[in-house]
């Protein structure tokens, strides 16, 4: 979260999440608006080295989109419409605890099966490592 939209914003969150979680398999798309930042250069470059391929909405059709306005509706809907945050910090340290602590680790989605984001990749990593075995 930031007070702009420059490439350095996407650059840094492109960062945190290669921090967390390397892309194992070939074939992982990042899809998003068309935004400035997310077509320029630079972000397309990260994305290239990485090895994800850069996938964008077409012009003024939120549908191709529905994942992320789906997650933007649950997060204002669920936290930031009930919430007066009393500066910037408290409110990035407040949706990033409901990300990464609720929303991925507790509520569960019907889209896998009921369960959480968390248990859902641990399931399917497990599995992996089954049929290495098997």
């Amino acid at each position: 979260m930031a007070d702009h939209m420059r490439v350095e914003l996407v650059l840094s969150a492109l960062e945190a999440g290669l921090g967390k979680r390397v892309p194992s398999a070939a074939g992982l798309v990042f899809h998003s608006d068309r935004g400035s930042q997310y077509a320029a250069k630079d972000y397309r470059a990260a994305l290239e080295a990485a090895g994800i391929t850069c996938s964008m909405s077409r012009r003024g059709n939120c549908w191709d989109n529905a994942v992320a306005e789906s997650f933007f509706a649950t997060l204002k809907t669920e936290l930031v419409h009930d919430v007066i945050f009393s500066s910037r910090e408290s409110a990035k340290t407040t949706i990033a605890e409901w990300i990464e602590i609720f929303y991925n680790g507790k509520r569960r989605h019907s889209t896998i099966d009921y369960r959480s984001p968390l248990e859902f990749e641990r399931r399917y990593y497990e599995s992996l490592e089954k049929a290495e075995v098997a």
